[in-house]
């Protein structure tokens, strides 16, 4: 028996709905740039949960920073929108305790997927006072 099957595929419905329930909770860098670049980004805001010296150096553009450490109880977002947070990368979890946050303040959210980190590799721009470096944000989080 092959490793990869060692444990038997789902049927496919329950397949479909496991990925549609993932899929309700993250996007995907390449859809937010199309969007972005096309001017159809209605509907979602993007948040950059790490600290503000970090948002000030680099961040995705049209992003607004709302550091998970900080939030307090009560936030004053439009409840209509959708909150797509993101933090450095997938080895760093301030976009989910960012996005756990807003949810139980409820607002909807998902996370984008792997965070700053996978947008730059993917070729799409940041904005911000361009201190930080590739070597920072591939060490840690600095959330």
């Amino acid at each position: 028996m092959t490793n990869a099957l060692r444990f038997p595929a789902a049927d496919p419905p329950a397949a479909a709905a496991f990925f549609a329930a993932e899929l309700a909770f993250e996007a995907d860098p390449d859809d937010v740039y199309r969007d972005l670049l096309a001017g159809t980004a209605q509907g979602y805001v993007l948040v950059e949960t790490r600290a503000p010296e970090v948002f000030a150096r680099r961040r995705i553009p049209g992003a607004i920073n709302l550091p998970y450490r900080d939030l307090p109880e009560r936030v004053d977002l439009d409840p209509a929108l959708v909150y797509v947070c993101y933090c450095e990368s997938f080895q760093c979890n301030a976009a989910t305790k960012g996005a756990l946050a807003l949810a139980q303040r409820g607002y909807r959210v998902k996370r984008l997927s792997g965070g700053i980190t996978a947008w730059e590799q993917a070729g799409y721009p940041v904005e911000g006072d361009g201190q930080a470096t590739a070597v920072v944000s591939q060490v840690a989080c600095h959330c």
